[in-house]
């Protein structure tokens, strides 16, 4: 009996899928061949939750899937309800896998007496006695530390450059591709992407305290040139409205834009729906009923199943980060 199968028989792996995004926790189970746990999970009249797990847990590595979307508060009760619940179960691990962490972009203060609600979450889910949280693609890598549990950060930016790659949209080496910013702040994110494609960047200027729709200058050559905008989330899409009318007011050919999260709120269909682009290139990590005309989505399925199979039987997860360095 090797390693694994030992660790298999003491501590068997438990997926748990709650109610954020089932499309995709069903797909995570499917990859790892373990069925989701029969989790009841029910909402009073009152707004209350309660949780009931099917089976017992006793002793078991426990893997609970929830994307903190929109109802971002409803959702985060019922992942806090759940690990108390897996807590007092005697669980042998409790692992939290968020596809999306909400409050992520509220990592720091930038006024007088404003909380920092990105560290408010951390302590929280420790407290209700997690032991893991593998994310995708956090707003600010430094929220990492606001753990004193271990965090593992995967990234699905490569999915999004390998499909650009796939499709012969941008081609390595290829001198007609420049990669867009949305902000100075987005500058970091815009030089990694285009390392996919060697690519140069370009940088909206965009100054002011809230984000508009208006044409800013740009900073870099965007001339002829087909342009990906790439973010880590889309909220309102008025980032993205702004950046598109500014690259095309600065000559860009086409544009393009990728990112991570669609939260898509407000009437955010609605305006990239009005906008000149090619695509709009996101993953599923954020369930909505419907979706932009032009938006594709690419599913974190494979990744997010990875990670948890190699955290489950002591694998590195930098395996899975040298090989998403390695696009093709």
């Amino acid at each position: 009996m090797n390693k694994e199968e030992l660790h298999e028989l003491l501590h068997p792996m438990k997926v748990i899928g709650l109610g954020g995004n089932p499309a995709l926790n069903e797909k995570i189970a499917a990859i790892l061949n373990q069925p989701l746990i029969e989790t009841a999970v029910h909402h009073f009249s009152d707004g209350e939750i309660q949780v009931n797990i099917g089976e017992s847990v006793r002793g078991c590595d426990v893997f609970v899937i929830q994307s903190i979307q929109d109802p971002v508060n409803e959702n985060f009760m019922e992942l806090e309800i759940i690990l108390d619940a897996l807590h007092r179960a005697s669980a042998h691990t409790i692992n939290v896998v968020v596809p999306y962490l909400a409050y992520s972009r509220s990592d720091t203060k930038t006024r007088s007496r404003e909380p920092i609600t990105a560290k408010l979450i951390a302590n929280l889910l420790q407290l209700t006695g997690m032991d893991r949280l593998i994310a995708v693609d956090l707003h600010a890598s430094q929220i990492q530390g606001f753990y004193n549990v271990p965090v593992d950060h995967l990234h699905a930016m490569p999915l999004l450059a390998q499909y650009f790659l796939d499709n012969g949209i941008a081609v390595k080496g290829d001198d007609d591709i420049v990669v867009v910013s949305p902000d100075h702040s987005g500058a970091k994110l815009a030089r990694n992407f285009g390392q996919y494609f060697d690519a140069p960047i370009a940088i909206v200027d965009q100054r002011g305290a809230r984000y508009d729709t208006e044409v800013h200058d740009m900073i870099g050559d965007v001339k002829g040139k087909k342009c990906i905008i790439v973010d880590d989330l889309i909220d309102t899409g008025s980032r993205i409205a702004s950046s598109t009318k500014s690259v095309l007011a600065a000559g860009a050919k086409k544009v393009y834009v990728a990112a991570t999260h669609a939260l898509l709120s407000k009437d955010a269909t609605e305006v990239l729906n009005e906008l000149p682009v090619e695509q709009i290139v996101v993953t599923d990590t954020i369930k909505h009923s419907r979706y932009p005309d032009r938006m594709v989505r690419i599913s974190v399925d494979q990744l997010l199943a990875r990670g948890i199979d190699y955290v489950y039987n002591d694998r590195s997860i930098h395996q899975i980060f040298d090989e998403q360095n390695r696009l093709k």
